[in-house]
């Protein structure tokens, strides 16, 4: 196979037991022991699928998740001591493929790898978003308009793609600061306007087309024309 699997999971026991597993089957392994390791490899983009624990120390398996899809569609598989629905739905609300609760048997596991990674060969759909001449693959992280690479900042790719997902849908400044800044922003509204300047000059002005529209008094949308 081949595929490259991060195990991010804090008990060693559990951890090596599975690494043996995977490995057996032919996958390509590595560990992360905490929260903030196992982000900071998921984002390197070197991972086929994340195999993701809830309970973590140093940042937790949920806050992981969260984090990581704002960059990354990665096929991650959520693993838990937690059997409840509440923890289930918060896990494949936040952007969790799969879901299996410990204890689990290795060939439910292996399943639901396979399963995974057979949709993301798909595409689904998911990966690649277009409006016009311009492609955004979330998977590497990468915008091209006309097949040449524009190069954009995180928070720049980060509003770029909301307003890719919500295609021909206004958004006002607010749900833009939440959904690319966070709940959490402390600041103007404005932080928005400076930044749709810089994919205008990036896009619209660089390559003279028109995508990025101003709705007064509401907010932004993008629109094919």
């Amino acid at each position: 196979m081949g595929e490259r699997i991060l195990l991010v999971e804090d008990e060693e026991k559990l951890a090596r037991m599975v690494e043996l597993e995977l490995k057996y089957e032919g996958y390509a392994v590595e560990k992360a022991p905490d929260g903030r390791r196992g982000l900071e490899r998921a984002l390197s983009g070197e991972f086929d699928l994340v195999l993701l624990d809830i309970m973590l120390p140093q940042m937790s398996g949920m806050e992981v998740l969260r984090r990581l899809r704002r960059e990354s569609q990665v096929p991650v598989i959520m693993l838990t001591a937690r059997d409840g629905v509440v923890d289930k739905v918060s896990g494949l609300d936040s952007g969790a493929d799969d879901y299996v609760t410990k204890p689990f048997a290795i060939e439910e596991l292996l399943a639901r790898i396979r399963a995974a990674l057979r949709n993301r060969g798909d595409g689904g759909g998911r990966e690649l978003l277009t409006a016009g001449e311009l492609a955004m693959d979330v998977e590497r992280h990468r915008v091209t308009v006309r097949g040449q690479e524009v190069e954009l900042t995180k928070k720049e790719f980060d509003l770029l793609r909301c307003l890719l997902e919500n295609k021909g849908r206004v958004l006002t400044r607010e749900a833009l600061l939440d959904s690319v800044w966070g709940f959490d922003f402390v600041g103007e509204t404005n932080s928005v306007d400076v930044y749709i300047r810089f994919l205008r000059s990036k896009l619209d002005d660089a390559f003279n087309i028109k995508l990025i529209h101003t709705v007064r008094g509401v907010g932004y949308v993008i629109r094919e024309e």
